[in-house]
């Protein structure tokens, strides 16, 4: 398989990441509906923009990964297109430009609707994109690859779709901002449970790496728990409405990951991973209903 083939780009593209993306887009979107309005032709740009971005982190993570020996021969997750010889570092670094660039584009077209700070959040986005495991100080290879999720796929996705759709960051954004990303950040997470060996190998100090698996079980338990606690508190406290509840519905989806990151390790947990990817898609789903009915 080569360069010139669309399937090693699909491959390298993972496309069961996806929804990650596009999960906190659907509820900023909702959150803008909320308020009033909602620009669907903006909404529409930034789903495709911060799927692009997805795209592009992937390439980068896929090629630095390898780079730096952490996706090497022992490795117990999917298949990787570098660490397979299917691409080249150097063919995921271009394609990852590529996809960057035409993200920013589509920003372009974002900070007409909304205003110049829609390009100082895609070039903040781009940023972490490629920080997250390039660069001369990797935040992945430091412990802060959960901090930069809940950051990016929480407040900036949600906060930021709102802000383009609508003209302003409607007060639903900020609270739906927490369980989404903290669902996003358990993904990391199982991911980090997974791979701790091969990490701890090549010098990737996740969390897991550096304090333990069992500590990052712990950490995935209380993403959990936050996500699901975050939403009656906001109802609590007027920031969401009763619809919102209606997330509560989604728990039986946690019973099985929870049951994954807690008791097992190795290739079982791509399950996980999975599972907590439907479970994210699913729950924000849920929630932008609930924002829009309320």
């Amino acid at each position: 398989m080569s360069a010139r083939n669309p399937l090693a780009w699909i491959l390298a593209a993972r496309p069961r990441t996806l929804p990650a993306a596009m999960a906190p887009v659907i509820v900023g979107a909702a959150c803008a509906a909320s308020a009033g309005r909602c620009h669907l032709g903006a909404a529409f740009a930034a789903l495709i923009a911060a799927v692009l971005l997805q795209i592009g982190a992937n390439f980068a993570n896929d090629a630095f990964d390898f780079e730096r020996g952490a996706d090497g021969a022992g490795r117990v997750g999917p298949v990787r297109a570098a660490q397979a010889g299917i691409l080249t570092p150097a063919n995921l670094k271009r394609g990852m430009v590529a996809v960057f660039l035409a993200a920013t584009l589509l920003g372009g077209y974002l900070a007409t609707v909304a205003g110049p700070i829609i390009v100082i959040l895609g070039v903040l986005a781009i940023a972490a994109a490629f920080a997250y495991t390039g660069g001369p100080m990797p935040l992945a290879y430091r412990g802060l690859g959960e901090v930069l999720v809940v950051v990016f796929f929480g407040f900036v996705a949600v906060c930021g779709t709102a802000l383009a759709c609508c003209g302003h960051v409607p007060a639903s954004a900020w609270w739906a901002s927490v369980p989404v990303g903290s669902l996003a950040a358990a993904i990391l997470v199982a991911n980090n449970i997974r791979d701790v060996a091969s990490d701890a190998r090549a010098g990737k100090r996740t969390v897991a790496v550096i304090f333990g698996e069992n500590a990052a079980r712990l950490e995935y338990a209380l993403l959990l728990l936050v996500s699901f606690a975050s939403v009656p508190v906001a109802y609590a406290m007027g920031g969401l409405g009763g619809w919102t509840l209606l997330t509560l519905g989604t728990v039986p989806l946690a019973r099985r990951p929870l049951d994954l990151a807690l008791s097992f390790r190795g290739a079982v947990l791509n399950e996980c991973l999975a599972k907590t990817a439907v479970l994210l898609l699913v729950f924000s789903v849920v929630l932008a209903c609930g924002i829009a009915l309320g």
